[in-house]
């Protein structure tokens, strides 16, 4: 089933399996947005029963599917109760379908190479009753009927807008009117909207998040990276801002609140909290396969940082980084304490922004850690990061 055409209703009730090929619930739907322009609908993911509650997979998780089921890509799956989107359809509201040919038996959805799309529909099957003539229900091609994948304004400039990369997606939104942002918005889901506020300037975050519920806000916030979350917090009134830290999970909560200690041209408060951690005696092969994780960003992806335990921020003793480039060249048993590069350096929180530029700079670094006195790492800064902060303000809408 992976390589070609797969009807959507064989799905139904076909278990999610982890890596270890241990099922973790079952298919019940599968989730399609509708066509723009010429572009075939695009099929966004599973809607999985988990736990008593029904979720959404998205279909990038997903490796193979075969007659065992759907087999998912190793990370954690989102155990938020699946909401629909405005403009999405599932497929199991086209079974029965009216068209002039007769009724919708079948979606058929197959994987394809095109750009940042992944699965899309291909196929419909459709039955013609019980006319002697014909045996089954007749293949053809998704365009035939293409009024089943119509979409009102809003959700057809939304399917445009989730195909842009998060930049690009927050020159689209600022361009907007007000309400039609808004509305924009509140129909993307949470990982989409933390993407698309980290590229906004900071009083554009403020008021769009403004616009949602404490709720959602909250979740959003812990969705985004910690300092660019650290930043938005802090262009925030004091009492809006305790609010919604009030109505965060305890331990990201608590992680932005350390970040926003730090002054906001230093180190301390440049770094992100979460940078790739691992232990000295983790091997090189679990360390790549933690790099390779799409969701991860490139440059963190980049440099992994090697300490004692703990290693969650505050961690214990900082022991040294090492270049993925480096572990790509050490076999895969090789321990990460045995990698480290010798001349790693690190900066205190304290450090000024120019100064620390100019460190990066020096040193050719993608990423330096940040340590404390008792040489534990607080976090990491990126030259991303560096530069979005030192460029002038709005050079994201004049392009610098």
């Amino acid at each position: 089933m992976t390589g070609g055409q797969i009807f959507t209703s064989r799905l139904k009730g076909r278990p999610l399996l982890d890596s270890a090929s241990l099922t973790l619930g079952r298919i019940r739907d599968v989730v399609i947005l509708p066509a723009t322009g010429n572009d075939p609908p695009r099929a966004l993911g599973l809607v999985v029963t988990w736990q008593r509650r029904r979720i959404f997979v998205n279909l990038g998780q997903i490796t193979e599917i075969s007659v065992d089921g759907a087999h998912l890509a190793g990370g954690a799956i989102d155990p938020e109760r699946f909401a629909r989107r405005t403009g999405e359809i599932l497929a199991s509201e086209l079974y029965g379908r009216q068209v002039k040919d007769g009724t919708i038996a079948d979606v058929a959805i197959s994987p394809t190479e095109r750009l940042r799309v992944g699965w899309e529909v291909s196929a419909l099957a459709v039955s013609h009753g019980r006319s002697l003539l014909h045996r089954g229900p007749d293949v053809v091609p998704w365009d035939r009927y293409p009024d089943l994948f119509q979409a009102d304004p809003l959700a057809e400039q939304l399917a445009g807008l989730r195909e842009l990369r998060p930049a690009d997606l927050a020159t689209a939104v600022e361009g907007l009117p007000p309400a039609r942002r808004s509305q924009i918005a509140a129909a993307l889901d949470d990982d989409q909207l933390a993407d698309l506020l980290e590229e906004m300037p900071e009083q554009d975050q403020v008021r769009l998040l403004a616009s949602f519920g404490l709720d959602r806000g909250a979740d959003v916030v812990e969705k985004m990276q910690p300092d660019d979350a650290a930043d938005l917090l802090a262009e925030m009134p004091a009492e809006q801002r305790e609010r919604l830290l009030t109505a965060m999970e305890s331990v990201p909560a608590a992680d932005l609140r350390r970040l926003l200690t730090y002054g906001g041209t230093t180190a301390g408060g440049l770094m992100t909290s979460r940078p790739l951690i691992v232990a000295p005696e983790t091997p090189v092969a679990e360390i790549l396969a933690r790099v390779r994780n799409p969701d991860m960003p490139a440059t963190a992806a980049a440099q992994v940082y090697v300490c004692e335990p703990p290693l969650m921020t505050p961690t214990g003793r900082y022991l040294g980084s090492v270049g993925f480039q480096r572990l790509l060249r050490r076999p895969p048993s090789v321990l990460a304490g045995e990698c480290i590069d010798k001349a790693s350096v690190f900066v205190r929180p304290d450090l000024p922004d120019h100064e620390l530029a100019a460190r990066l700079a020096a040193y050719n670094l993608i990423s330096v850690a940040v340590c404390d006195q008792d040489g534990r790492l607080l976090g990491a800064v990126t030259v991303d990061d560096v530069l979005d902060h030192l460029l002038p303000p709005g050079w994201r809408k004049t392009g610098g």
